[in-house]
């Protein structure tokens, strides 16, 4: 009994202290930016004043626009190829595959920063002869993240568990390989699919530093670069800034809430 009440009294003080910053995100975006500064953990009356003071400050509503066509594009086209190579990895038997799969888990260990500066030069030059997907297009912000090392691993491991026995008879059915795995391996691993697309879709909502290089025009903005506008002025508004970021957090939020127990069949069906 005591070590019920031990272990319910640690996870009240985990949940507090994790859900601590969001109320207080919350509860800053109805105050003043000197509330803000002060600290103030009590709700105010000021967030329509904040809403109203933001949409006249910055074009809120084309850079969530353009967050989310970033966001979905790479969401989608990472799924189909991280998929795509985690079933060809696993279901299809190669001396070199191991080979190749373990040069793509390496690549996990070199850190984003130091591979910006050549991306930067090799959209640079593409921008000479492409300029649709050069520099300060939306194209040159997907295509370096539209798959990486860990969701292919994440969809491999999955795929471990997948009933092999169910493509045999797939194929003796007349279906071809691509009909065996739309019509037979998408629909069985969707649990795999929804976690996956949260993971992939907060992660490219959220995305900073490679948009913050390539994007530069102010209409091709994101969202986490205009809060970062609003919070490098002279005199920032504190209750803006959090009205902005609450309105940024709303999307990742919903959709994780909506599809959370698919996240967690899928995170949970990966380790097994």
């Amino acid at each position: 009994m005591l070590k019920r009440v031990f272990s319910y009294a640690f996870l009240t003080i985990a949940a507090i202290i994790s859900f601590f910053p969001f109320l207080w995100m919350i509860i800053s975006s109805t105050n003043k930016s000197v509330d803000v500064t002060k600290g103030r953990l009590l709700p105010g009356s000021y967030f329509l004043e904040n809403l109203s003071n933001l949409l006249e400050t910055v074009d809120l509503v084309p850079a969530l626009m353009n967050s989310a066509k970033i966001s979905i594009t790479t969401t989608i086209l990472s799924l189909l190829i991280a998929s795509l190579a985690g079933y060809g990895f696993e279901i299809y038997q190669s001396k070199a595959k191991d080979m190749v799969f373990n040069f793509l888990l390496l690549s996990m260990m070199i850190p984003f920063a130091a591979l910006m500066v050549p991306l930067f030069r090799m959209f640079g030059s593409i921008s000479q002869t492409a300029p649709f997907i050069g520099i300060d297009t939306f194209a040159a912000v997907i295509l370096p993240t539209v798959t990486t090392a860990f969701l292919i691993f994440f969809f491999r491991q999955s795929t471990k568990m997948f009933p092999k026995d169910i493509l045999e008879a797939g194929r003796i059915d007349g279906l071809t390989e691509i009909g065996c795995f739309f019509r037979i391996y998408v629909p069985t691993m969707k649990t795999t699919y929804s976690a996956a697309a949260i993971i992939t879709f907060m992660a490219s909502w959220n995305s900073y530093l490679w948009p913050l290089v390539v994007l530069q025009s102010p209409e091709n903005q994101t969202i986490p670069l205009l809060i970062s506008v609003l919070g490098s002025s002279y005199s920032p508004d504190f209750g803006v800034i959090m009205t902005a970021i609450v309105i940024a957090t709303l999307p990742a939020a919903f959709i994780f809430f909506i599809m959370q127990k698919q996240f967690v069949a899928g995170m949970m069906g990966s380790v097994k």
